[in-house]
């Protein structure tokens, strides 16, 4: 037994493939007999999926516009990506594998194996859903999938690429005649034929079996060419933008380390200049203590120099009373001395005298006399010591040069008699 297999691209449309709505060709008696075998949310596949590479992207852009808060609605508006992708797969046509035929429930078991091994086969394209379809004319299964890749170097690490998830199979384009999905999708067929085997069914190669095909179902294929070539040119566009967002990004990192480093010149200019302002306040208030000190300093020094002269004038007036004392002083110690003198004089001439006119009245009287002149000298003598006594105390009181009055009187006095006993 031979049967063709058809490997297409689908529209990929949740509500037809889990019959949200009944299309024409549908016999909605038999959509009870539909088999799903995998059906997953895709926004919850995406969060799975992409969530910890999206973090991660994140957390390394400063600038919030560059942040992607939901990697499913970039895709969504994405014009080069799909949020998901759709084959459909049927074994024989209407003719060979009709609905409720034999033929058609053997190929419900290949379709089912086909599910099973997908995944294992193609570990980056992460199945959200798998329905074979038993309420059309002939079984088939729709498929969808969302291409994923890791180790991306723009982007995110982790994200959705039809082109580089087929890549990590081998796939890559020769050209339009020869695209990496035209590969992958033989490569599938040829798995889906191996399964085919093993229920004793051989796959029936031919240039074309459009004519074995249901109207729908050829409109489909020649709709999923079309796709795939535009595709293709999407693949390239898609190059050239990432290459473009890649400079964009080199420049705006480049743009961003300049701005950090006119913010540091910014911020060390702005420090020297409070520094400079600080330390001009500084030298200011400074200045200005200064200033006030040296207004002080000099209201002190006038008036010291008026508290100097008055002292100098006070001395001036001293050393004139002084020197008035000095010479009482020294005219009472010569008048003083001249009457110890006479006194000494007098009493030896008494002494003489005494012995001379012992027994003469006349020189008694002369003697008395003498003594008279002696007593008046004394008296004479007693009030000069007394006036000498005030002129040495209030010499006290005057400090010349260290030394009171006095003391420099006395040395005066010194000298003279020095004077005096040379001069002898």
């Amino acid at each position: 037994m031979e049967r063709t297999i058809s490997f297409m691209n689908g529209e990929g449309s949740i509500g037809h493939n889990i019959r949200r709505f009944i299309a024409d060709n549908v016999d909605a008696s038999r959509t009870k007999n539909n088999i799903t075998l995998i059906h997953e949310d895709i926004k919850q596949a995406y969060h799975k999926l992409f969530d910890k590479a999206l973090k991660e992207y994140n957390a390394k852009q400063k600038r919030k516009d560059r942040q992607i808060k939901s990697y499913y609605d970039k895709i969504s508006r994405s014009k080069q990506e799909k949020l998901f992708y759709e084959v459909i797969v049927q074994i024989g046509n209407r003719d060979d594998t009709g609905v409720g035929s034999y033929s058609a429930e053997v190929a419900t078991w290949v379709l089912k194996d086909y599910v099973k091994k997908f995944q294992f086969r193609n570990p980056q394209l992460y199945v959200i859903g798998a329905y074979i379809h038993l309420d059309e004319e002939t079984p088939h299964l729709h498929l969808n999938f969302i291409p994923w890749v890791s180790g991306c170097k723009r982007g995110l690490e982790t994200k959705t690429s039809l082109k580089a998830a087929l890549a990590t199979r081998g796939f890559v384009s020769e050209g339009k005649g020869n695209t990496e999905w035209k590969q992958w999708a033989e490569a599938e067929k040829e798995d889906i034929a191996l399964i085919m085997s093993r229920y004793g069914i051989d796959w029936k190669k031919k240039d074309t079996h459009n004519k074995h095909l249901f109207v729908l179902d050829y409109k489909k294929q020649e709709r999923a060419k079309e796709v795939a070539a535009l595709e293709e040119e999407l693949e390239g566009a898609q190059v050239v933008l990432e290459l473009k967002e890649e400079r964009i990004e080199s420049l705006e990192k480049e743009i961003e380390s300049k701005r950090d480093g006119f913010r540091k010149e910014q911020s060390e200019a702005q420090k020297k200049l409070d520094d400079t302002i600080a330390e001009k306040q500084k030298l200011q208030s400074e200045t200005t203590d200064l200033r006030l000190k040296n207004s002080e300093l000099r209201a002190e020094y006038y008036e010291n120099v008026d508290k100097l002269s008055d002292k100098q004038k006070e001395m001036e007036a001293v050393q004139k009373e002084a020197d008035k004392w000095m010479i009482i002083s020294d005219t009472a110690k010569w008048q003083t001395e001249q009457a110890q003198f006479e006194l000494e004089e007098a009493e030896r001439l008494k002494k003489e005298l005494l012995r001379a006119v012992d027994g003469d009245d006349y020189l008694k009287e002369q003697v008395i006399e003498l003594r008279y002149q002696n007593q008046i000298l004394q008296e004479e003598n007693r009030s000069l010591k007394e006036k000498l006594e005030k002129a040495y105390e209030f010499m006290k009181q005057f400090v010349i040069g260290g030394i009171n009055l006095l003391e420099k009187f006395m040395e005066w006095i010194g000298e003279k008699v020095k004077d005096v006993g040379r001069g002898r």
